[in-house]
C-alpha cells in the first residue's frame, strides 16, 4: 500500500451493483448505529457503526477498525453501506488505510437499497431512517 487513501481511491457502486455482488458472496458491512440498524437492514448484514450519536454530535466510533477486524478478514470481500453513502465511504478509506484489500461502497446506502425495492413490501417510512441532508 502506498499512501493514504482518499475518497476518491474507493470503488462505489450503485444498489443494484451491490446486490449482485452480496449475492455472489460479498459480505454486507452496515456502518450505520444500531438503531438504525435495527429498524431495518440488509439480509445477514454485519454491523460495526462508524460514528455514534452524542449529545455533542456525531463522533467516530474509536472501536470501528478493531470491531471490524475481529468479525472480517482483511482478504474478505466487502460491500460497505450507511444510510446515505457518506459514512461509508469514508468508513471504506478507514478499511482500505487499515490493510482490507477488497472493499466496496455501496451509493446511496440503505435508503436506495430500500427505493429500489429491496427490502421488501413495508412503506419506505417503516424501514428507512430520515436524515436531514437526504429527502
Amino acid at each position: 500500500m502506498d499512501a493514504t487513501q482518499r475518497p476518491q481511491d474507493v470503488v462505489t457502486v450503485d444498489v443494484h451493483a451491490a446486490k449482485g455482488l452480496i449475492a455472489s458472496g460479498h459480505r454486507y458491512l452496515d456502518v450505520r448505529t444500531a438503531e438504525e440498524f435495527n429498524k431495518s437492514h440488509v439480509d445477514n448484514a454485519l454491523n460495526v457503526p462508524f460514528m455514534f450519536k452524542t449529545d455533542e454530535g456525531r463522533v467516530k466510533n474509536p472501536e470501528f477498525l478493531s470491531k471490524v477486524a475481529s468479525i472480517c478478514n482483511k482478504d474478505d470481500y466487502l460491500v460497505v453501506g450507511c444510510n446515505s453513502g457518506g459514512r461509508s465511504l469514508r468508513a471504506c478509506v478507514d478499511l482500505l488505510d487499515a490493510g482490507f484489500e477488497h472493499v466496496t461502497n455501496m451509493e446511496g446506502g440503505y435508503s436506495a437499497w430500500v427505493d429500489s425495492g429491496f427490502a421488501g413490501d413495508k412503506p419506505a417510512e417503516e424501514l428507512k431512517t430520515f436524515c436531514k441532508f437526504r429527502p
